[in-house]
């Protein structure tokens, strides 16, 4: 069975993320960080702040221009950031992601009632609770439970933290179909110009419970992945995670059209699972669901990374903070074929005491050995912060920026977010949209806010949404020779007599395209920027 909760409610007070806040430009370095390019013609990713400027082509200057004709025109700018390419969304929670209104539709086909907390339970309907069909026809029905599922009409004077997090119990029960959940989801980056997906949920979820349970917490942590996989445990919770993703699959094909002559477009869109880890649990099922996640990336291509979930300012989440980044240090080594992405640093002053603001992101990354991080808003809180994010710079660690769900949970906005910092030491950022059904937004919006808060340029922007797919788990070589993107990014010798968008690639492209997938979805990418430059300017 899927479980696909992006946590488990605990009320918490939470004061102002705004209050205590450093300002961020205080605190930027005078100049880039400079950090020597890796050798080679074409490595996954790059990460080096810019030596020299980053050279702009004449279409991109014609569409910067366009852009900036737009400022006080709303609709025609928000019709630029629909069409603009976007890449990829890395940092999505599946149930999250889901329209709300679709949530609501899966509820009433499910015959599921609404209790006086507007959550959804099983039926039959009894006293309290009104069948969720109900919603509709009943309009003001409808839009009580919309307000309860997400963040519509919340007031923009209070703290969103526990509203948002309480909102995974209240739809929960309506996020079982895993294939049709994925449609909505799927079908709506492709509208939104996007390329590629990599959404978040949690493979085998009672089965990997019942084995924690069964086997018992060791803090050998060999001794204890040895029990687990004793008598072919573990692979037979991984067998039922395949099977899961097969059945969700063929949902996902039916629900979506797939094959069919009208076809949806998300049938297109490239989708990678990330397998959840609840941070909250103990420690015996924090292990098992990394096992069962990493093991499942070494054995199912459509499996890529681990990364832990739920609230990482519960005092569970705090207290076991540490020994799980060792876990997860010891498990990498066993599972070397698996990614690893962590929510790190999703806290603020006023959320968790000052100390706690001191290593999270520095543990993730020199202790786990994360890959890319989910949120880094704490970063300027952290223990050598510069150093550190010189280290994620050289490294290549991305971070993955959702600044609408950031607003929402911790009240960081604008100049108190650590955007500018992170880029101006070289930090790989990505855009990403985390729960887009929650908050309400979709990747446009996230997009439009960053060019409107930060001024960043079209070709920044274009930056951006390259890097989205640079720093993705898809399998295969990349498009740009290493160490470019900074400066703008510089195509693979296979690829650089080609242009995308005008006619097919050459023999050499072709084959470099075809047995590289990453750099495929690169490709198509830019084939898809050619001809935004080419209407809009």
């Amino acid at each position: 069975m899927i479980s696909s909760n992006r946590t488990t409610h605990r009320p918490k007070s939470l004061l102002s993320a705004g209050i205590g806040a450093l300002t961020m430009l205080s605190l930027l370095p005078a100049v880039p960080a400079s950090a020597a390019a890796s050798a080679g013609d074409a490595a996954p990713r790059s990460a080096v702040a810019p030596a020299s400027p980053r050279v702009v082509t004449p279409a991109e200057r014609r569409t910067s221009a366009y852009l900036d004709s737009l400022q006080h025109r709303t609709g025609r700018l928000k019709a630029f950031f629909k069409a603009l390419p976007k890449g990829g969304d890395l940092h999505n929670h599946l149930s999250g992601a889901a329209d709300t209104e679709f949530l609501i539709k899966l509820a009433g086909e499910k015959g599921l009632c609404i209790d006086a907390t507007m959550t959804a339970v099983a039926p039959p309907c009894g006293p309290g609770t009104r069948p969720a069909a109900d919603a509709r026809t009943d309009a003001a029905f409808r839009q009580e439970i919309v307000r309860a599922w997400s963040m519509q009409d919340f007031p923009a004077d209070q703290s969103g933290h526990d509203h948002f997090f309480a909102t995974f119990d209240k739809f929960g029960m309506a996020t079982w179909d895993r294939g049709k959940l994925l449609a909505n989801v799927a079908n709506t980056a492709a509208e939104q110009n996007q390329f590629y997906l990599e959404t978040l949920v949690t493979p085998a979820s009672d089965s990997s419970k019942k084995l924690a349970e069964k086997v018992g917490y060791d803090p050998d942590f060999a001794a204890f992945h040895r029990r687990l996989t004793a008598g072919g445990q573990l692979d037979r919770v991984v067998a039922e995670a395949v099977k899961e993703a097969d059945d969700a699959d063929a949902e996902f094909r039916a629900a979506a059209h797939c094959g069919t002559a009208r076809p949806d477009p998300g049938c297109r869109l490239p989708v990678r699972w990330i397998s959840q880890v609840s941070r909250g649990s103990s420690p015996a099922r924090v292990f098992t669901q990394m096992a069962v996640g990493m093991r499942l990336a070494e054995r199912d291509p459509r499996f890529v990374a681990v990364n832990l979930v739920q609230p990482e300012d519960w005092d569970s989440s705090l207290e076991n903070y540490s020994l799980q980044m060792r876990m997860l240090k010891y498990l990498r080594g066993v599972y070397p074929g698996s990614h690893l992405t962590l929510h790190a640093g999703e806290l603020a002053p006023g959320v968790v005491k000052p100390e706690d603001l001191r290593f999270h992101i520095r543990e993730a990354v020199l202790v786990a050995g994360a890959e890319r991080i989910g949120h880094g808003v704490d970063l300027v809180h952290e223990d050598d912060w510069r150093q550190l994010a010189r280290t994620m710079a050289r490294r290549g660690v991305a971070v993955e920026v959702p600044f609408s769900s950031n607003k929402q949970i911790l009240g960081v906005s604008g100049d108190a977010h650590p955007f500018n910092a992170y880029r101006r030491y070289g930090v790989p950022v990505v855009l990403a949209t985390d729960d887009p059904g929650v908050s309400r937004i979709d990747i446009s919006h996230e997009y439009e806010y960053a060019a409107r808060t930060y001024g960043l340029r079209y070709t920044e922007l274009k930056d951006l949404a390259r890097a989205s797919l640079e720093y993705a788990f898809r399998n295969g070589r990349s498009l740009w020779v290493a160490g470019s993107a900074p400066t703008g990014y510089r195509m693979v010798a296979a690829c650089r007599a080609d242009r995308p968008g005008d006619g097919h690639p050459g023999t050499r492209c072709a084959r470099y395209l075809a047995d590289n997938p990453k750099a495929a979805t690169e490709w198509r990418q830019e084939a898809a920027f050619t001809a935004f430059e080419r209407n809009h300017r």
